[in-house]
Protein backbone atom coordinates (compact mmCIF):
# COMPACT_ATOMS: atom_id res chain seq x y z
CA UNK A 1 0.00 0.00 0.00
CA UNK A 2 1.10 3.54 -0.68
CA UNK A 3 -0.39 4.88 2.55
CA UNK A 4 0.10 3.99 6.21
CA UNK A 5 -1.27 5.14 9.52
CA UNK A 6 1.61 7.61 9.70
CA UNK A 7 -0.14 9.53 6.90
CA UNK A 8 -3.31 9.72 9.00
CA UNK A 9 -1.32 11.03 11.96
CA UNK A 10 0.34 13.61 9.73
CA UNK A 11 -3.05 14.68 8.42
CA UNK A 12 -4.40 15.07 11.95
CA UNK A 13 -1.58 17.50 12.77
CA UNK A 14 -1.99 19.33 9.46
CA UNK A 15 -5.72 20.04 9.84
CA UNK A 16 -5.91 20.47 13.62
CA UNK A 17 -6.51 24.20 13.42
CA UNK A 18 -9.28 23.91 10.85
CA UNK A 19 -11.57 20.94 11.50
CA UNK A 20 -14.06 20.31 14.29
CA UNK A 21 -13.49 17.40 16.63
CA UNK A 22 -16.97 16.04 16.16
CA UNK A 23 -18.95 14.49 19.03
CA UNK A 24 -19.65 10.80 19.60
CA UNK A 25 -23.28 10.08 20.49
CA UNK A 26 -24.83 7.05 22.17
CA UNK A 27 -28.40 5.97 22.85
CA UNK A 28 -29.68 3.24 25.15
CA UNK A 29 -32.76 2.83 22.94
CA UNK A 30 -30.66 2.35 19.82
CA UNK A 31 -28.37 -0.05 21.68
CA UNK A 32 -31.39 -2.11 22.74
CA UNK A 33 -32.60 -2.24 19.14
CA UNK A 34 -29.17 -3.33 17.87
CA UNK A 35 -28.37 -5.66 20.74
CA UNK A 36 -24.96 -4.00 20.87
CA UNK A 37 -23.22 -0.91 22.21
CA UNK A 38 -23.11 1.65 19.39
CA UNK A 39 -20.92 4.75 19.19
CA UNK A 40 -21.96 7.24 16.51
CA UNK A 41 -19.21 9.51 15.18
CA UNK A 42 -21.14 12.61 14.07
CA UNK A 43 -19.37 13.88 10.98
CA UNK A 44 -22.69 15.46 10.00
CA UNK A 45 -21.57 18.15 12.48
CA UNK A 46 -18.23 18.68 10.73
CA UNK A 47 -17.54 21.95 8.91
CA UNK A 48 -19.32 21.98 5.54
CA UNK A 49 -21.57 19.28 6.95
CA UNK A 50 -19.52 16.16 6.23
CA UNK A 51 -16.26 14.29 6.81
CA UNK A 52 -15.12 15.47 3.38
CA UNK A 53 -13.78 18.70 4.87
CA UNK A 54 -11.01 16.72 6.57
CA UNK A 55 -9.52 15.41 3.33
CA UNK A 56 -10.11 18.63 1.42
CA UNK A 57 -8.35 20.69 4.07
CA UNK A 58 -5.43 18.25 4.23
CA UNK A 59 -4.97 18.23 0.45
CA UNK A 60 -5.31 21.97 -0.15
CA UNK A 61 -3.12 22.99 2.79
CA UNK A 62 -0.24 20.92 1.36
CA UNK A 63 -0.16 22.63 -2.04
CA UNK A 64 2.95 24.56 -2.94
CA UNK A 65 2.72 28.34 -3.11
CA UNK A 66 2.69 28.16 -6.90
CA UNK A 67 -0.05 25.49 -6.98
CA UNK A 68 -2.18 27.36 -4.46
CA UNK A 69 -1.86 30.54 -6.46
CA UNK A 70 -3.06 28.83 -9.64
CA UNK A 71 -5.98 27.10 -7.92
CA UNK A 72 -7.65 23.71 -7.98
CA UNK A 73 -10.42 21.88 -9.77
CA UNK A 74 -12.48 18.95 -8.50
CA UNK A 75 -15.60 16.98 -9.41
CA UNK A 76 -18.30 16.06 -6.91
CA UNK A 77 -22.04 15.60 -6.44
CA UNK A 78 -22.01 17.71 -3.32
CA UNK A 79 -20.13 17.09 -0.08
CA UNK A 80 -16.61 17.10 -1.52
CA UNK A 81 -17.65 20.10 -3.61
CA UNK A 82 -18.63 22.03 -0.49
CA UNK A 83 -15.52 20.88 1.36
CA UNK A 84 -13.16 22.06 -1.38
CA UNK A 85 -15.06 25.33 -1.70
CA UNK A 86 -14.82 26.04 2.04
CA UNK A 87 -11.21 24.88 2.43
CA UNK A 88 -10.24 27.03 -0.55
CA UNK A 89 -12.03 30.00 0.97
CA UNK A 90 -10.16 29.59 4.26
CA UNK A 91 -6.80 29.11 2.52
CA UNK A 92 -7.39 31.72 -0.20
CA UNK A 93 -7.09 29.21 -3.04
CA UNK A 94 -9.17 29.61 -6.22
CA UNK A 95 -11.36 26.55 -6.84
CA UNK A 96 -13.54 25.24 -9.65
CA UNK A 97 -16.04 22.49 -8.91
CA UNK A 98 -17.60 20.30 -11.61
CA UNK A 99 -21.04 19.25 -10.33
CA UNK A 100 -23.85 17.22 -11.93
CA UNK A 101 -26.81 19.34 -12.98
CA UNK A 102 -29.07 17.14 -10.83
CA UNK A 103 -26.99 17.56 -7.66
CA UNK A 104 -29.07 18.42 -4.58
CA UNK A 105 -29.91 22.10 -4.75
CA UNK A 106 -28.83 22.71 -1.16
CA UNK A 107 -25.37 21.29 -1.86
CA UNK A 108 -24.91 23.34 -5.01
CA UNK A 109 -25.99 26.53 -3.23
CA UNK A 110 -23.64 25.88 -0.32
CA UNK A 111 -20.77 25.30 -2.74
CA UNK A 112 -21.50 28.64 -4.41
CA UNK A 113 -21.95 30.38 -1.04
CA UNK A 114 -18.46 29.18 -0.05
CA UNK A 115 -17.13 30.91 -3.14
CA UNK A 116 -16.63 27.91 -5.41
CA UNK A 117 -16.98 28.38 -9.16
CA UNK A 118 -19.50 25.72 -10.19
CA UNK A 119 -19.42 24.11 -13.64
CA UNK A 120 -22.47 21.91 -14.32
CA UNK A 121 -22.53 18.75 -16.45
CA UNK A 122 -25.01 16.05 -17.48
CA UNK A 123 -24.07 12.90 -15.58
CA UNK A 124 -25.92 10.69 -18.10
CA UNK A 125 -24.00 12.02 -21.12
CA UNK A 126 -20.74 13.52 -19.89
CA UNK A 127 -17.68 12.35 -17.97
CA UNK A 128 -17.00 14.56 -14.96
CA UNK A 129 -13.36 13.55 -14.67
CA UNK A 130 -12.72 14.34 -18.32
CA UNK A 131 -14.35 17.74 -17.87
CA UNK A 132 -12.31 18.44 -14.76
CA UNK A 133 -9.03 17.45 -16.34
CA UNK A 134 -9.76 19.53 -19.43
CA UNK A 135 -10.40 22.57 -17.22
CA UNK A 136 -7.19 21.85 -15.31
CA UNK A 137 -5.21 21.66 -18.54
CA UNK A 138 -6.73 24.84 -20.01
CA UNK A 139 -6.42 26.93 -16.86
CA UNK A 140 -3.34 25.45 -15.21
CA UNK A 141 -5.24 24.15 -12.17
CA UNK A 142 -4.36 21.29 -9.83
CA UNK A 143 -6.82 18.37 -9.86
CA UNK A 144 -8.01 17.30 -6.38
CA UNK A 145 -10.22 14.21 -6.88
CA UNK A 146 -12.90 13.38 -4.31
CA UNK A 147 -11.42 10.15 -2.97
CA UNK A 148 -8.52 8.67 -4.96
CA UNK A 149 -5.81 10.94 -3.59
CA UNK A 150 -3.36 10.17 -0.75
CA UNK A 151 -3.97 13.38 1.20
CA UNK A 152 -7.73 12.98 0.83
CA UNK A 153 -7.65 9.40 2.15
CA UNK A 154 -5.34 10.30 5.05
CA UNK A 155 -7.52 13.26 5.99
CA UNK A 156 -10.68 11.16 6.02
CA UNK A 157 -8.98 8.67 8.31
CA UNK A 158 -8.74 11.28 11.04
CA UNK A 159 -12.47 10.84 11.80
CA UNK A 160 -11.94 7.21 12.84
CA UNK A 161 -8.74 8.22 14.64
CA UNK A 162 -10.76 10.61 16.81
CA UNK A 163 -13.41 7.94 17.43
CA UNK A 164 -10.88 5.39 18.70
CA UNK A 165 -9.17 8.08 20.76
CA UNK A 166 -12.45 8.88 22.51
CA UNK A 167 -14.05 5.46 23.01
CA UNK A 168 -11.14 3.02 22.86
CA UNK A 169 -10.97 -0.28 20.96
CA UNK A 170 -14.00 -1.47 19.02
CA UNK A 171 -15.13 -4.85 17.73
CA UNK A 172 -16.69 -3.42 14.56
CA UNK A 173 -16.58 -0.15 12.64
CA UNK A 174 -19.20 0.62 9.98
CA UNK A 175 -18.40 3.28 7.37
CA UNK A 176 -20.30 4.43 4.26
CA UNK A 177 -18.55 3.70 0.98
CA UNK A 178 -18.71 5.62 -2.29
CA UNK A 179 -15.25 5.83 -3.81
CA UNK A 180 -13.68 4.39 -0.66
CA UNK A 181 -11.78 7.38 0.74
CA UNK A 182 -13.48 7.34 4.14
CA UNK A 183 -13.50 3.55 4.29
CA UNK A 184 -9.81 3.30 3.40
CA UNK A 185 -8.76 5.98 5.86
CA UNK A 186 -10.90 4.39 8.58
CA UNK A 187 -9.32 1.00 7.92
CA UNK A 188 -5.82 2.48 8.21
CA UNK A 189 -6.76 4.00 11.58
CA UNK A 190 -8.42 0.82 12.82
CA UNK A 191 -5.45 -1.40 12.01
CA UNK A 192 -3.20 0.78 14.14
CA UNK A 193 -5.51 1.79 17.00
CA UNK A 194 -7.82 -1.21 17.32
CA UNK A 195 -6.21 -4.14 15.49
CA UNK A 196 -9.01 -6.62 16.27
CA UNK A 197 -11.70 -4.29 14.92
CA UNK A 198 -13.55 -5.54 11.84
CA UNK A 199 -14.14 -2.66 9.43
CA UNK A 200 -17.32 -2.97 7.35
CA UNK A 201 -18.00 -0.82 4.29
CA UNK A 202 -21.61 -0.11 3.33
CA UNK A 203 -23.05 0.88 -0.05
CA UNK A 204 -26.54 1.44 -1.46
CA UNK A 205 -27.85 -1.75 -3.06
CA UNK A 206 -28.09 -0.20 -6.52
CA UNK A 207 -24.50 1.09 -6.35
CA UNK A 208 -22.77 -2.09 -5.21
CA UNK A 209 -19.57 -1.83 -7.25
CA UNK A 210 -17.31 -1.93 -4.17
CA UNK A 211 -19.18 -4.93 -2.79
CA UNK A 212 -18.72 -6.77 -6.11
CA UNK A 213 -15.09 -5.67 -6.28
CA UNK A 214 -14.48 -6.98 -2.77
CA UNK A 215 -16.00 -10.37 -3.53
CA UNK A 216 -14.48 -10.88 -6.97
CA UNK A 217 -11.12 -9.29 -6.09
CA UNK A 218 -11.41 -7.43 -9.39
CA UNK A 219 -12.27 -3.76 -9.70
CA UNK A 220 -15.92 -3.44 -10.74
CA UNK A 221 -17.86 -0.41 -11.98
CA UNK A 222 -21.41 0.93 -11.93
CA UNK A 223 -22.96 3.63 -14.11
CA UNK A 224 -25.05 6.35 -12.44
CA UNK A 225 -26.87 4.16 -9.90
CA UNK A 226 -30.30 5.47 -8.95
CA UNK A 227 -30.25 5.89 -5.18
CA UNK A 228 -31.12 8.49 -2.57
CA UNK A 229 -27.55 8.12 -1.29
CA UNK A 230 -26.19 10.72 -3.71
CA UNK A 231 -22.79 10.72 -2.03
CA UNK A 232 -22.32 7.05 -2.98
CA UNK A 233 -23.12 7.29 -6.70
CA UNK A 234 -19.45 6.98 -7.61
CA UNK A 235 -18.53 4.69 -10.54
CA UNK A 236 -15.94 2.58 -8.73
CA UNK A 237 -13.30 2.37 -6.06
CA UNK A 238 -10.04 4.11 -6.98
CA UNK A 239 -6.59 2.83 -7.79
CA UNK A 240 -5.48 3.84 -4.29
CA UNK A 241 -8.61 2.90 -2.34
CA UNK A 242 -9.23 -0.52 -3.94
CA UNK A 243 -6.04 -2.21 -2.63
CA UNK A 244 -6.53 -0.72 0.85
CA UNK A 245 -10.11 -2.02 0.95
CA UNK A 246 -8.97 -5.45 -0.21
CA UNK A 247 -6.21 -5.67 2.40
CA UNK A 248 -7.78 -4.05 5.46
CA UNK A 249 -11.58 -4.18 5.22
CA UNK A 250 -13.24 -7.23 6.76
CA UNK A 251 -16.48 -7.18 4.76
CA UNK A 252 -18.83 -5.14 2.60
CA UNK A 253 -22.60 -4.78 2.94
CA UNK A 254 -25.41 -3.15 1.00
CA UNK A 255 -28.76 -1.67 2.02
CA UNK A 256 -31.74 -0.72 -0.13
CA UNK A 257 -33.05 2.84 -0.24
CA UNK A 258 -36.20 2.15 1.75
CA UNK A 259 -34.34 0.68 4.71
CA UNK A 260 -31.68 3.37 4.43
CA UNK A 261 -34.31 6.10 4.75
CA UNK A 262 -36.10 4.31 7.57
CA UNK A 263 -32.81 4.21 9.45
CA UNK A 264 -32.12 7.86 8.71
CA UNK A 265 -35.48 8.98 10.09
CA UNK A 266 -35.08 6.68 13.09
CA UNK A 267 -31.76 8.34 13.96
CA UNK A 268 -33.27 11.79 13.47
CA UNK A 269 -35.81 10.84 16.14
CA UNK A 270 -33.55 8.97 18.54
CA UNK A 271 -30.27 10.91 18.32
CA UNK A 272 -31.87 14.32 17.62
CA UNK A 273 -29.43 15.10 14.81
CA UNK A 274 -29.97 15.55 11.08
CA UNK A 275 -28.22 12.98 8.88
CA UNK A 276 -28.41 12.75 5.09
CA UNK A 277 -29.19 9.40 3.40
CA UNK A 278 -25.57 8.64 2.52
CA UNK A 279 -24.58 9.46 6.07
CA UNK A 280 -26.89 6.75 7.41
CA UNK A 281 -25.48 3.88 5.32
CA UNK A 282 -23.30 2.46 8.08
CA UNK A 283 -26.07 2.73 10.66
CA UNK A 284 -28.56 1.01 8.34
CA UNK A 285 -26.30 -2.03 8.01
CA UNK A 286 -25.52 -2.13 11.72
CA UNK A 287 -29.20 -1.95 12.69
CA UNK A 288 -30.51 -4.49 10.18
CA UNK A 289 -29.34 -8.00 9.56
CA UNK A 290 -25.98 -8.02 11.35
CA UNK A 291 -26.36 -10.65 14.12
CA UNK A 292 -22.58 -10.91 14.50
CA UNK A 293 -22.48 -7.55 16.29
CA UNK A 294 -24.67 -8.79 19.15
CA UNK A 295 -23.13 -7.84 22.48
CA UNK A 296 -20.20 -6.06 20.79
CA UNK A 297 -18.77 -2.55 20.84
CA UNK A 298 -19.59 -1.00 17.48
CA UNK A 299 -18.51 2.27 15.90
CA UNK A 300 -20.66 3.89 13.21
CA UNK A 301 -19.53 6.88 11.17
CA UNK A 302 -22.41 9.21 10.33
CA UNK A 303 -20.66 10.71 7.37
CA UNK A 304 -22.76 13.76 6.50
CA UNK A 305 -25.81 15.86 7.23
CA UNK A 306 -26.38 18.03 4.17
CA UNK A 307 -30.10 17.58 3.63
CA UNK A 308 -32.15 19.31 0.93
CA UNK A 309 -35.46 19.87 2.74
CA UNK A 310 -37.34 19.82 -0.57
CA UNK A 311 -36.52 16.09 -0.81
CA UNK A 312 -37.94 15.07 2.56
CA UNK A 313 -41.51 14.49 1.39
CA UNK A 314 -40.36 12.11 -1.31
CA UNK A 315 -38.10 10.31 1.14
CA UNK A 316 -41.00 9.77 3.56
CA UNK A 317 -43.13 8.32 0.75
CA UNK A 318 -40.32 5.95 -0.28
CA UNK A 319 -39.53 4.87 3.27
CA UNK A 320 -43.13 4.38 4.41
CA UNK A 321 -45.22 3.75 1.30
CA UNK A 322 -48.33 2.39 3.02
CA UNK A 323 -48.69 4.37 6.20
CA UNK A 324 -47.12 7.06 8.32
CA UNK A 325 -48.21 5.28 11.50
CA UNK A 326 -45.81 2.95 13.24
CA UNK A 327 -43.52 4.07 10.51
CA UNK A 328 -40.19 2.47 10.94
CA UNK A 329 -39.49 -1.20 10.51
CA UNK A 330 -36.59 -0.71 12.90
CA UNK A 331 -38.07 1.95 15.18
Amino acid sequence: MLLTYADVESAARQIAGFVHRTPVLTSRLVDARAGAQLFFKCENLQRAGAFKFRGACNALSRLSRDEAGRGVVTFSSGNHAQAIALAGQLLDIPRVIVMPADAPAAKRKATEDYGGEVVLYDRDREDREAIGRAIARDRGLVVIPPYDHPHIIAGQGTAARELFDEVGPLDFLFAPCGGGGLLSGSALAARQLSPMCQVIGVEPATGDDANRSFRTKTLQRVTNPQTVADGARTPSLGTLTFPIVMQLVADMATVDDSMLLQTMFYLWERLKVVIEPTGALGAAAALTGMPQISGKRVGVILSGGNVDVAEIGGWVALAFPRSTEGRSAIG
